[in-house]
């Protein structure tokens, strides 16, 4: 179920919009995509893409940026890419799983033909992989 953003996901959408104005590499491509998570405490952490062999996510980059900081509690996380855009990026799917293994209560803000909304992760990942317990 889509919902309609609030002023703080439009808070959090804009912090994802500066690292990723901050950090674009146009000359190489190495930083396109910017995230930003917010944790039920209200600390918002971000992050770049960072490009080479192996690629990290921005997505992934923010949340392991938190959990080094020590938080757990993830509300909402965004995406933003290329070139100083406000282009809301819908995480890959490595991404949507990663964020469902560590936050499956998180809200994710994505790009829908009816504008920008935010889903459940849950939403996302029908029928996600869970590991064995």
């Amino acid at each position: 179920m889509m919902e309609k953003l609030t002023v703080t996901e439009k808070a959090l959408i804009d912090s994802a919009t500066e690292i990723i104005k901050l950090n674009f590499d146009r000359k190489n491509l190495n930083h396109t995509v910017g995230a930003a998570v917010r944790y039920t405490n209200g600390n918002v952490y971000s992050g770049v893409n960072v490009s080479s062999i192996h690629e990290a996510c921005a997505e992934v980059i923010a949340i392991g940026n938190a959990i080094s900081c020590g938080e757990r509690d993830f509300e909402c996380i965004v995406a933003i890419g290329r070139d100083n855009s406000d282009k809301v990026y819908s995480p890959c799917g490595n991404c949507r799983q990663f964020i469902l293994e560590y936050a499956p209560n998180c809200h994710v803000i994505v790009e829908t033909e009816a504008g920008i909304k935010k889903s459940r992760i849950t939403s996302l990942v029908p029928y996600a992989y869970h590991r064995p317990e």
